[in-house]
C-alpha cells in the first residue's frame, strides 16, 4: 500500500543540513516483544510468591496482584498482536 508520502531527504535546522538515511523500516507486529515482557511479569510473580508473609508484614502484597494483573493483561495483547499479524499477512497475501 503507497500512501505517497515522500520523506524529505534533508532537514534545514538553523544553519545546519541534517541529512536523513534511506533506512527501510522493519516489519516489527509486536508479538515478541509481548511474549517477552508477559514472561518478565509471570517471572516477577512467580519470584515474589516465596515472600508472600514479608510482603504481607509490609503491606506490599500489591506488588503480587500486580505482576498477576501485567501477565493477564500480557496474554490479551499477546492474542491482540497475534490476530494482527495473522490479518497483516492475509491482506498481503491478497494484495
Amino acid at each position: 500500500m503507497d500512501l505517497g508520502d515522500e520523506q524529505p531527504t534533508q532537514h534545514d535546522i538553523g544553519s545546519r543540513t541534517y541529512v536523513v538515511a534511506q533506512v527501510a523500516p522493519l516489519d516489527v507486529d509486536g508479538v515478541r516483544t509481548t511474549e517477552v515482557g508477559t514472561a518478565l511479569w509471570l517471572l516477577g510473580f512467580l519470584a515474589l510468591l516465596p515472600f508472600w508473609g514479608t510482603l504481607e508484614d509490609n503491606g506490599r502484597t500489591w506488588w503480587l496482584w500486580t505482576c498477576l494483573a501485567g501477565f493477564g493483561l500480557g496474554l490479551c495483547g499477546l492474542e491482540y498482536c497475534r490476530r494482527r499479524r495473522k490479518e497483516r499477512a492475509a491482506r498481503q497475501g491478497v494484495a
